[in-house]
């Protein structure tokens, strides 16, 4: 198996279990006005679909989605968690996420802190405009209450998800790294 593979099969499984323990641990969820959360369980779908592709962001997507509804089934938090126990709303919206970040940083990839910004803020807002819009279209809530879950929630899970998004790959992108034939160039210099 190539390097590359090997990388991507890590990355992608290591976010998934990130988006895993948040959840479980109930760390993804920020306490926020009125008693609600914000959630920032899609920030590991971003980081897989920027740092290794669309497919792997949908790995990590559909691999949320499921721990999402079987969480919701069997450790449900709220009333609303009924509604999750269906697939079409748990896990088929999440599949967009990491193609959808992938999509807009991989236009804006020049410009390396705004395409960062900009896939957090994208794969934060489609996972908000796609599980609202299921709510509606299955008749949990009225359209009208969705309006004011975008107002509330939506828009400041956007901005924790660009920052996070920003902070976390920024990092991971300036961490020094061995590359081949640095340890004969050591071995030359004298050091170790």
């Amino acid at each position: 198996m190539n390097r590359d593979r090997t990388r991507k099969i890590v990355t992608t499984g290591l976010m998934a279990a990130i988006a895993c323990l948040l959840g479980a641990t109930h760390w993804g969820f920020i306490p926020w006005i009125g008693g609600v959360s914000l959630t920032i369980l899609q920030i590991p779908v971003i980081i897989a679909a920027v740092l290794e592709g669309p497919l792997s962001g949908a790995i990590v997507g559909l691999i949320f989605g499921i721990f999402s509804m079987i969480q919701a089934a069997v450790a449900p938090t709220g009333p609303t968690d009924v509604w999750f126990t269906n697939p079409v709303l748990a896990v088929l919206p999440r599949l967009f996420i990491g193609p959808a970040a992938w999509g807009i940083y991989t236009v804006l990839k020049h410009w390396r802190a705004v395409s960062l910004l900009a896939a957090g803020a994208v794969g934060s807002l489609i996972n908000t405009v796609l599980v609202l819009a299921t709510i509606g279209l299955l008749g949990y809530l009225p359209w009208q209450a969705l309006g004011a879950v975008v107002v509330t929630n939506g828009l400041p899970e956007m901005v924790a998800s660009a920052l996070i998004t920003l902070a976390v790959i920024g990092t991971y992108w300036q961490l020094p790294s061995k590359k081949k034939g640095s340890d004969l160039e050591d071995k030359k210099s004298g050091s170790k």
